[in-house]
């Protein structure tokens, strides 16, 4: 399901702890960590896709986790040309409306191997405010307008909103670390 304009719709999931810290998939067989997300199929709404997604990716179902927040617009990001199947001409990339929730239920309730294809080898809780290089480049800036949109829902986190840099991370933990 492509929009006229070249865009698949997607959702993009950020579950967060009790410390506001999040969920950071390695994906399979790759040095490439990322949040879940996944596509909209036919039929779903935004909502109902990242439940489907939650469950497929991590393992978790909707009694695990509480909604926080959402994005108030699709965000797009373009996929390069030689990341995508050629027979895919009028496709350029995908559209995300990205959910930020509060795992409620244990660590121990993610299973990364809930569906057949698992996306994820490996997960993490990461700070809220990630190295951004750990991203693949063109998500980039997708990844830094959901945080900074979604931080607005953890009263606990700074609010130091981020501009698309090589760090996603405050200013604050740049002059206590070597980065």
């Amino acid at each position: 399901m492509i929009d006229r304009d070249g865009y698949r719709p997607n959702v993009g999931i950020i579950i967060t702890n009790d410390r506001n810290q999040v969920f950071w998939g390695k994906r399979v067989r790759q040095h490439a960590w990322q949040f879940p997300q996944g596509g909209i199929q036919h039929g779903e709404n935004p909502e109902q896709a990242m439940y489907r997604e939650l469950h497929e990716e991590v393992g978790l179902f909707p009694q695990h986790v509480k909604i926080l927040g959402r994005t108030r617009e699709w965000m797009r990001y373009d996929v390069p040309q030689n990341w995508s199947k050629p027979s895919r001409s009028a496709y350029r990339g995908q559209k995300q409306i990205w959910f930020l929730l509060r795992l409620v239920g244990r660590d121990c309730d993610v299973c990364l191997r809930a569906c057949a294809h698992p996306e994820f080898d490996a997960w993490r809780w990461n700070d809220y405010w990630l190295d951004i290089n750990a991203v693949v480049d063109f998500k980039r800036d997708v990844y830094i307008k959901a945080l900074n949109e979604l931080v607005r829902y953890l009263p606990e986190t700074k609010k130091t909103l981020i501009r698309p840099s090589k760090l996603l991370i405050p200013p604050s933990y740049l002059r206590s670390s070597k980065v």
